[in-house]
This record gives C-alpha cells, structure tokens and sequence, in this order.
C-alpha cells in the first residue's frame, strides 16, 4: 500500500489507541488466572492477534466482540505438542517462550524471518543450562523442558521481554521464586506494566529492590476492566502538533506507569533547542524523535544501539529515508545524532522498510513536505487505523 500526502495540518479531538504493551500483559493475565476475565478497549493490532493466537494454542478459549474480548482459561496449557504463531510480534515470541518451557513437552513458536532474527539469547542460554531443547532456524523455534519455580538471573541489558516472559512462566509454576537482573537494567518500565498487570489478577510478584523481583504462591483472582490508551502511538499523533497542528488527544491516564510517556517532555525539548536525550528506556520513540528533530533544529540521542534489532534496523532505516529527503543521521557509538536539516520531497517514494513506526514517523513528515511512502500497511503490527483516524482529524493522504 503507498500512502500519499499533500502538505497538510490536522485539527479535532482523538481517543488513543489501546495500549499494545499492557493489552498483551492482561491477556497473558487473564489466561494465567484461572477465572473467565473480560477485557475492553482492546485494538486488534497484528501483534495483539498474534497473543491471542497463542493462548488459543495452547488451549485458552477466548472470544471477541467488537473491542472486547473474553478470556475462558479452564483449559489452557493442556494442549498437546502445540504450534504457536507469532507472526512478526517480538513480544509476543518472548512472552511465550518461558510458558512453553512450562510444558514439559515440545513446542514450536512460528513467525516471520526478521522476528526470529531478533536476539533470543537469555532464552538459549538458559534452556543450555537447565539441559533443555532449544532450536532455531529462520522460521521457528521449537524447544522442550521442564522450567521449575526457583531462583534465576537475567541480563537486564538486552530486552526487558525476557524479564516478563520468564516472570509469566513463574506465576504459571505457583511456587516461590525469585529473578536477580544483571545491571544494567533498560526498559524497566515495561517489567514495571507486567508486575502492575498481573496484581490486577491478584498474583503476589513485586520488586524487593532495584533488581529484584520475587514472585510468592497465591490466590489469583478474576479482574475485568479496560485496556488504557498508548501513549507509544499517541506520540505520533502528537508530533503533528509540534509541526503546527492542533489535535486533542483523550483516553491517556496521566497516572500510567508507560515509560513512552516521556515523549512529551523529549518532545518540548527538541521544539526547544537541540537536545541530548537518552533512548535506552524509550527505543520505541526513536523513530518519530528523530523525525521531529530532523523538522527543527536536530538533536542527540543516546542509548541507540537496540533500535538494530526491532521491526528494521530503526537508526539505519530513518537515515536511508531522511537522505531521500535531502536529510540523514550520523551514527556514533551507541549515540545517533540528527543534525538540523532542510528536508523536501525529491518525487521518489519513501520506502516503509516493513516498520510500522517507520511509516508513522515519516507520515509526520510527509505531512509537512508532502510525498509518498510504500509499504504502508505496516502500521497494521501495532495501529491499524492509523491513516483512518489521521484522515479523519484532516490529514491529506491517498491510499493505494
């Protein structure tokens, strides 16, 4: 699909989406309960359908109506020798990982060839340790062993994904158990949503220091409730505000324990001056800041390097594009620095690289200098209606 823009600015007031982040936590929640849980609010996102996909794999009964979904758990993790399919969705493969382990019996995990290119190393390190299965190859990864409750270490530099994958498995198990990560410790607001998540279903896990979480046998409970809104896909709607556009965004709790709320303030300091800002606990914002700087008077980030391994190779993917605009980035060490640019439209198409947050953040843009991207159907991984509710608050884009 090519999206075409001509010159525009967006006016009208908007719900967010639904957050991805902690719609993939409460389903997970809601299947390790024990007790039928309705959920609403939730945004059929590629990547949510892959979680679903899942659970129903490995025997959860699960039901959707409009935006609300019910999760039936009597019957989940008695499947024999499942296959679960997860599409392109990294969460969802490093979520799932650790509960197939809880098995005792062969599993395969299924996905694109760039998602299972994306770093499993916690996970086959530890299946080597414990003398378990674990193959992969470019589509799959099939494994099998018998995960015990007890006390393991993780590395807290590589995906905060593990952490809550083997913390899932570890309420699953009910014992005492307890998760010692290895400083330095990035992304722990994502863990900080997992453990918020799960007391919502009355499982008793909680931080006992910086870098510990101890998960202690307990009663889990039924919870029913909304899914609130994604403060990672508003920010690309609020970044047409910082270009001249007036949009209200509603349905973002204030109170969110999302570390992508941070977008606001990186955001007023970028229409500020040129700042240097750390990324090491925001990677999923790389795109549109980076997008925004190049719009003002650029800026520097740091803690850049994990943007190699998402959707595309984020850094590299926004320089290819940027230079096609006249534009580009200089990488460094560990550090991407935008320099202040002057940005037009030279008539060749974007490329959307497959990245969903690619096409958003140079969506942006494209808003500004008018142009096309290709590829455009990527933002149905995390927001579908991406183009429908831009049209909608005035945006000028044509899809083909």
């Amino acid at each position: 699909m090519i999206a075409t823009f001509r010159p525009c600015l967006l006016k009208g007031i908007i719900d967010a989406p639904a957050s991805k982040s902690m719609a993939h936590r409460y389903l997970i929640g809601a299947a390790l309960s024990g007790h039928t849980c309705t959920l609403t609010g939730v945004d059929y996102s590629e990547d949510i359908l892959a979680s679903i996909d899942c659970l129903r794999a490995l025997g959860a009964d699960i039901s959707a109506d409009k935006d609300t979904v019910t999760v039936d758990p009597r019957r989940f993790m008695s499947v024999e020798s499942p296959v679960l399919e997860c599409r392109e969705s990294g969460s969802t493969l490093r979520f799932f990982i650790p509960l197939a382990l809880c098995l005792g019996r062969r599993v395969t995990l299924r996905g694109s060839e760039r998602l299972l290119e994306r770093p499993l190393t916690v996970y086959e390190e530890l299946c080597r340790e414990k003398g378990f299965e674990f193959y992969k190859d470019k589509n799959s990864v099939t494994l099998c062993g018998g995960l015990e409750s007890g006390e393991y270490k993780v590395r807290g530099d590589i995906s905060s994904q593990f952490i809550s994958g083997l913390i899932f498995a570890l309420v699953y198990l009910g014992g005492s158990s307890a998760i010692e990560i290895i400083p330095p410790f990035e992304s722990r607001s994502y863990v900080d949503l997992t453990v918020s998540a799960l007391k919502s279903f009355g499982a008793d896990v909680a931080f006992t220091d910086e870098n510990r979480i101890e998960i202690k046998s307990s009663e889990m409970k039924a919870f029913s409730g909304k899914i609130e809104g994604d403060f990672s896909n508003a920010a690309f709607l609020d970044a047409f505000n910082c270009i001249g556009s007036e949009i209200e965004i509603k349905n973002l709790r204030q109170d969110s324990l999302q570390g992508d709320r941070v977008y606001a303030d990186y955001f007023d300091r970028i229409s500020e001056g040129t700042p240097v800002l750390d990324i090491s606990d925001c990677p999923d914002l790389g795109p549109v800041l980076f997008a925004l700087a190049a719009l003002k008077n650029g800026a520097v980030f740091t803690g850049t390097d994990r943007l190699r391994v998402k959707e595309s190779d984020r850094g590299a993917a926004m320089h290819e594009e940027l230079s096609r605009l006249g534009g580009g980035l200089v990488f460094g060490n560990n550090t991407i620095t935008v320099p202040k640019q002057a940005l037009s439209y030279k008539g060749e198409p974007l490329d959307g690289h497959n990245d969903h947050r690619i096409v958003m953040a140079m969506s942006v843009i494209l808003s500004k200098t008018g142009g096309a991207i290709s590829g455009a159907e990527a933002v149905r991984k995390s927001y579908p209606a991406f183009f429908e509710d831009i049209k909608r608050l005035g945006a000028e884009v044509n899809l083909q």
